[in-house]
């Protein structure tokens, strides 16, 4: 019994390394273009930031068919049978490369009216606006390359993903580097530099994504062979993808509209509140990563246990997890809050910002807490089966509490950047609590598709 545990935290952590060190360089991603576009305008960070939301947010429609796909695979290759992921995996791509080239089109074409709708002030819009044109337009990649992504990790080969974020890591950091600011014979583009040297990067990951699928994953033969199955069986996989995953990412949709509308509200604050936020939310991503990273790698095995109906296992190693998880955030989040004023002053010479970004790491340090906890559980009740409830409970807390009392402390009671966050330590704290109930109370149980 003993060794049995000992190997299932070693599956975790052998999942959750290749996992975080993609998850880190997703988010150096994000990091570069926001150090490099610094040393080019300060009102391009936030324009750019404006813009990223609202591509981040579209891109959860692609979550729908992902999420379910992590889900549906894990827990069919716990129960042994393989033909079942690659059906899987096969009516996952094709709904996401539909939905992925409409959705580009509804960015590019409409970006001038959802930034309008953000209320981007025109000296931020002349930033804004072509970044998200150009970006928005190839964001069909972003849909290929994330379920292909999700299929690889839930058969523990989340090796691949990591490299070729690796890859595109080095492909992104030189095209900032050579179009934002025209070096290596390049023109200076600057914000559009940018979306440029993203869409390459995102093109490149597609096509050495597709590689790797058909050569060490599964025949491309294989992906034709799963479409001449019965159509009922189809349908029904279809029915589960979207059955898992329009609650999951519902959940997903409802928290990053949630930081739209409270971006909105820091936009009323001036442009260094809303650029002070972008450089907090860009920081604080590195706090969180590993969170995020042993909830798949946790997910993904406890999903294979669920499908083999070893419930008991799933609990146990559900709070192993959390523990670890809550442990490395606080180091991590006490560590960037200690170092604030240099980590600012690399970014920008402007005081105020220094400052309030500053002020809002230390008290970034209790939102983590419940912040980890809540990613913990979102992704663990779902690879389970258990995917109502977390979407009950982020659509109504999210709302009532952090998107109302953001406005209460923000705008009405005058306290600013400051008022948002402590609406966020409310709305993160109350969702984990219930979370950690909910796990507690093993109602999850017997909830697996498979």
């Amino acid at each position: 019994m003993e060794q049995k545990k000992l190997n299932l935290r070693k599956n975790v952590r052998s999942l959750t390394l290749p996992i975080f060190i993609e998850m880190l360089m997703v988010a150096m991603m994000g990091a570069t273009d926001t150090f490099m576009l610094s040393h080019y305008a300060n009102d391009a960070v936030a324009a750019v930031g404006v813009a990223n939301q609202l591509i981040t947010f579209a891109f959860l429609v692609f979550q729908i068919i992902n999420i379910g796909t992590s889900v549906l695979c894990s827990q069919y290759l716990g129960s042994g049978n393989r033909a079942k992921m690659e059906q899987v995996t096969a009516m996952a791509l094709l709904l996401n490369i539909i939905s992925g080239f409409i959705l580009s089109a509804v960015l590019s074409l409409g970006a001038p009216t959802l930034l309008g709708w953000m209320g981007l002030k025109p000296d931020l819009m002349a930033y804004g606006l072509p970044y998200m044109q150009l970006a928005g337009a190839f964001a069909f990649f972003e849909a290929i390359h994330l379920t292909i992504s999700a299929s690889l990790r839930a058969d523990h080969k989340a090796f691949y993903p990591m490299m070729v974020v690796i890859l595109v890591n080095v492909v992104n950091i030189v095209g900032n580097y050579a179009l934002i600011f025209g070096h290596f014979g390049m023109p200076a583009m600057g914000v559009e530099g940018a979306a440029t040297a993203t869409v390459i990067s995102r093109g490149v990951a597609t096509l050495v994504l597709f590689i790797i699928l058909f050569y060490k994953h599964i025949p491309f033969r294989k992906l034709i062979e799963a479409f001449k199955s019965p159509f009922r069986e189809l349908m029904h996989e279809m029915r589960n993808l979207i059955r898992i995953g329009l609650p999951s990412a519902g959940e997903n949709m409802s928290y990053n509209a949630q930081q739209l509308v409270l971006t909105s509200f820091i936009n009323m604050l001036g442009n260094e509140a809303l650029t002070t936020r972008m450089y907090v939310v860009n920081t604080i991503t590195f706090v969180f990563i590993f969170s995020i990273c042993i909830a798949q790698g946790s997910g993904i095995t406890i999903g294979h246990l669920v499908g083999n109906h070893r419930y008991h296992a799933s609990y146990k190693l559900g709070w192993y997890a959390l523990q670890l998880g809550i442990a490395i955030t606080i180091v991590m989040s006490v560590t960037f809050a200690c170092l604030g004023g240099q980590i600012f002053s690399l970014l920008t010479d402007n005081a105020e910002i220094i400052a309030l970004g500053s002020t809002i790491l230390i008290m970034d340090i209790a939102v983590e807490i419940g912040k980890v906890t809540n990613i913990f559980y979102t992704t663990v009740l779902r690879s389970v089966g258990d995917v109502n409830f977390p979407f009950y409970v982020g659509i109504t807390i999210q709302w009532l509490v952090g998107v109302f009392f953001g406005w209460l402390f923000g705008i009405a009671f005058g306290w600013g950047l400051i008022g948002v966050w402590c609406a966020l330590f409310l709305d993160e704290g109350i969702r984990g609590a219930i979370f950690v109930w909910r796990w507690h109370s093993k109602r999850w149980q017997q909830r697996a598709f498979v």
